[in-house]
């Protein structure tokens, strides 16, 4: 198979042969839901955060570029002239809409989708462009009886990010195909003569082919997602090793899903990444960002030719994770969810202490030794995936050796000239490779790279492979549906023997605060998840009868005790607006449980 990039477009209108059979490799934009969300009012709880605060976080750029920002904004769906960007189609994906901003948000883009500006390579002229955010999955709405009620730093539990890079695309390939629909867009941009049009046409082809690419290529499964969740770590692979290296044959199937996790006290932990494998806050967050379309360079032959080049805006990941030390987690709100049955939480709190707390650190906290530097961090616990018997495709997923092509020359000992080395050793290694590029450009002192990397002693460790970090769970009431991969609908659900959990339910708009989830019915929502396909697993995590491990982590609750957990669950965090101080406090008390199963 070539390595070159192939163009599967062609200008107005003719898709190059083969480009059907690519299309339908990528799961269908059908998949949207309804536009349910409901016109009351936006309630925003304590968390820490001013207004200004939480509106620079909804917009700020990480350096993610999709296309042209004015292209963007004049772009019609694939079946309308309805704009891509209004209201109504933004909501069709979950994506949670807002008024303008002039200071952090003119044109009234949802959450999650900011302007950032890209350098042309060897020269001075800057292209606006369009790109995702971290707030477009790490941010949430709970919708309930007219209410919208805003979870910052939470689990984007509507958004179909997959279902969004389709309909793009097909938007994107419709104004090719059509005549009409590209001279509206040319009209909106003031292209009127025939050269001025001829050069938009350029222009709208080169920029939907990486577009088009991540949606068939990147994402390319038979699985179909769906809201609240994405197979981050094979769709950066993807992008890293196979997509920017130009070598298809690096290609994982992302077939493992999972939910982002919420952001309140991730900073604070010992272990900064959910599979427990990462400590270093600007490793992670800009790894992330490599995922969501961050333009890189992984293509050229020499670094002098701009190899390792990205789009990185190290400075602003910087200052998002400096907020998030100074987010809180969201208490219950008893106004509008109904209150607390505190005897009942008392009884929870008992239960939580005896089998949920040697794996999940609760408040006050436990925290490790001070580093170097003075500062201590939440312990978390470190479980096996083999213990917790959960779905297991994300340790699974990746093929085991990658080319490395053009990078061979630069990879340290023992790899370096390799042709092939194992696929996760090639991902971490060109990640840093980036990194170190892009540190090379911000000419940061040395107490200014120390909190870049959050404070954390370099190098920094890294687990075993096939292992969880298990947080603390305030504020858990608020990031349906559970599990890492979203396949438990409530916390209900997640207290009771693994076999009798819901195998398929739809994934609703509409919080239930009784079972503590989302609603099921179909009503609010219509992606249906089946639990029965590769990734998406209900396994594991299992309170049974039977010896601990291999997916059993206590025993077979009555439903009295379920109902107390969960109303435990609800009660934490106790106050509003409870900071966890970063670094921790001077009178900590130090980590002496089982924070590590082995």
């Amino acid at each position: 198979m070539s390595r070159k990039r192939r163009s599967t477009i062609t200008v107005f209108g003719l898709l190059a042969p083969g480009c059907a059979l690519l299309l339908s490799l990528a799961p269908s934009a059908a998949v949207a839901q309804a536009a349910t969300s409901p016109s009351g009012p936006v309630v925003f709880l304590d968390q820490g955060w001013t207004p200004a605060e939480r509106a620079w976080y909804y917009q700020v750029s990480q350096g993610s570029a999709v296309m042209s920002y004015d292209l963007f904004l004049n772009l019609e769906t694939a079946g309308s002239q309805e704009l891509f960007r209004s209201d109504a189609n933004s909501d069709r994906f979950g994506l949670i809409t807002q008024p303008a901003d002039p200071q952090n948000n003119p044109d009234a883009l949802p959450i999650g989708l900011s302007k950032t500006v890209v350098k042309r390579k060897g020269s001075n002229v800057e292209d606006v462009q369009i790109g995702l955010t971290c707030a477009a999955c790490h941010n949430a709405q709970l919708n309930y009886q007219g209410k919208r009620i805003r979870i910052d730093g939470g689990v984007a539990n509507t958004f179909d990010m997959m279902g969004y890079v389709a309909a793009l695309d097909d938007a994107m390939q419709a104004t090719l195909a059509d005549k009409q629909k590209f001279d509206r867009l040319a009209a909106k941009l003031g292209a009127m003569s025939a050269d001025a049009k001829s050069e938009l046409g350029k222009r709208f082809e080169r920029e939907a082919i990486p577009v088009h690419d991540y949606r068939t290529r990147t994402l390319a499964t038979p699985i179909v997602w769906g809201p609240a969740r994405i197979d981050a770590i094979s769709a950066i692979v993807n992008r890293l090793l196979a997509i920017e290296t130009r070598i298809p044959e690096n290609h994982s199937t992302p077939l493992a899903p999972t939910k982002p996790p919420f952001l309140w006290n991730a900073p604070h932990g010992s272990w900064t990444q959910w599979r427990a494998s990462q400590q270093d806050p600007i490793n992670r967050n800009l790894v992330e960002s490599m995922g969501v379309y961050l333009p890189m360079n992984l293509h050229a032959r020499t670094p002098e030719e701009g190899l390792f080049e990205s789009n990185a805006q190290l400075l602003n990941l910087q200052q998002i994770e400096n907020q998030l030390t100074r987010l809180a987690p969201p208490k219950w709100p008893e106004d509008i969810f109904g209150r607390i049955d505190r005897q009942k939480a008392a009884a929870g709190k008992a239960l939580f202490a005896t089998h949920c707390a040697s794996c999940h650190n609760a408040w006050p906290y436990t925290w490790t030794a001070p580093n170097k530097y003075g500062k201590r961090f939440l312990e978390v616990g470190v479980v096996p995936h083999a213990y917790v018997g959960t779905d297991p495709g994300q340790f699974d997923n990746l093929r085991p050796y990658a080319i490395t092509g053009n990078l061979a020359p630069y990879l340290p000992e023992p790899f370096k000239g390799k042709e092939t080395v194992p696929t996760g050793a090639l991902y971490l290694i060109t990640q840093k490779l980036v990194l170190d590029r892009a540190l090379s450009q911000v000419k940061l002192d040395e107490q200014q790279t120390i909190n870049l990397h959050g404070y954390r002693e370099l190098p920094t460790p890294r687990q075993r492979e096939d292992v969880y970090k298990a947080a603390p769970r305030d504020g858990v009431w608020a990031t349906p549906p559970f599990m890492h991969n979203g396949s438990v609908p409530n916390l209900y659900e997640m207290l009771v023997p693994a076999k009798e959990r819901t195998k398929t339910f739809y994934v609703g708009r509409e919080f239930d605060p009784v079972k503590v989830g989302l609603d099921t019915s179909g009503r609010t929502g219509r992606f249906l998840l089946d639990t029965s396909l590769r990734g998406n697993s209900n396994a594991g995590h299992s309170f049974e009868n039977g010896p601990l491990g291999n997916g059993i982590i206590g025993p077979l609750l009555t439903d009295a005790q379920r109902w107390e957990l969960v109303e435990y669950l609800k009660s934490i965090p106790e106050e509003p607006g409870r900071v966890t101080p970063f670094g921790g406090p001077p009178n900590a008390v130090t980590g002496t449980g089982p924070w590590t199963r082995n």
